[in-house]
């Protein structure tokens, strides 16, 4: 059998944390920024925790991470 390949632009989008659970960063925060609230922008800094629906998906696409 050969060995499972990691997608790589999957592990440069998701980290996977102690927990088990993968951490993404927000979408929306590339540009037209200055139409974005200062609460919006400190908002879109934090990472957060994938659904649980699309968990499944993505931990196949990162089988060794």
């Amino acid at each position: 059998m050969p060995k499972i390949k990691t997608n790589r632009a999957a592990a440069k989008r998701f980290k996977r944390l102690a927990s088990g659970k993968l951490k993404r960063s927000r979408a929306f925060a590339r540009h037209q920024m200055r139409t974005k609230t200062t609460k919006q922008k400190r908002t879109l800094r934090t990472g957060t925790i994938v659904s649980s629906a699309d968990a499944p998906r993505i931990n196949r696409l990162l089988p060794n991470r």
